[in-house]
């Protein structure tokens, strides 16, 4: 069973958000909590596989929550997927905090529940749409990389940053593999080792050091259809 705790400040969210998750068979809600310093509390006590956080709320530091339960120092305590308005852009400093993903509030029932899923299964939901984003995001907030950035991306092999490329453009490891003529388990361990040398918690935080660091820029950018 892969275990839920729901956070969000609106009591009718909550119930519609627990009665879905539990209509299905492999997904149970074993909390729900206010967002902010009793997700964490929660979080950490109850060990959840998946934290479905609303970062529309009233906690004035989504990104702190996040980091406290992706970074605990006893290790990550849960996977967190940011629940956020259809308009917001993307809460740009919680996925680099170590969110695994975002969904907009207008997103089905069936697309939440997959959502759920890949994230319990330690990958990330990072949509074409939410590379777009990402982008603007980025474009628009993010600074020069200092030399720290720049270390990291001089850790990595020439492959490694090809790979690293192909992830910032939204690609899975099967057209990653494709593209690169490479094995899909080759890809996958290239993805490992990346993740760890700059000291990313998963894909969403490799796409934003790498338009961070200069690996790649919005204009070199292409976007899938």
């Amino acid at each position: 069973m892969t275990s839920v705790l729901i956070a969000t400040g609106q009591a009718l969210q909550r119930v519609g958000l627990r009665m879905l998750l539990e209509s299905q068979p492999d997904l149970t809600v074993v909390g729900e909590a206010a967002p902010g310093p009793e997700t964490v509390r929660l979080s950490a006590r109850l060990r959840p596989d998946v934290v479905l956080l609303d970062s529309r709320s009233t906690d004035p530091d989504t990104a702190e929550t996040v980091r406290r339960i992706a970074h605990a120092p006893d290790g990550p305590v849960s996977h967190v997927l940011l629940l956020t308005a259809d308009d917001d852009t993307p809460p740009y400093a919680a996925l680099r905090a170590g969110a695994a993903g975002h969904l907009p509030e207008g997103a089905t029932a069936e697309e939440l529940v997959a959502a759920v899923r890949v994230v319990a299964a330690g990958d990330v939901v990072v949509s074409p749409g939410l590379t777009r984003a990402l982008i603007d995001a980025v474009r628009n907030q993010r600074t020069v990389g200092g030399p720290a950035s720049g270390n990291r991306l001089g850790s990595l092999t020439g492959r490694e940053r090809d790979v690293l490329a192909a992830v910032a453009s939204g690609d899975s490891n099967s057209e990653i593999a494709d593209r690169l003529s490479i094995a899909p388990t080759t890809v996958k361990s290239h993805v490992s080792n990346i993740l760890t040398k700059i000291g990313a918690r998963g894909r969403v935080q490799a796409v934003v050091f790498a338009y961070e660091s200069g690996l790649v820029t919005p204009s070199q950018h292409v976007l899938h259809a």
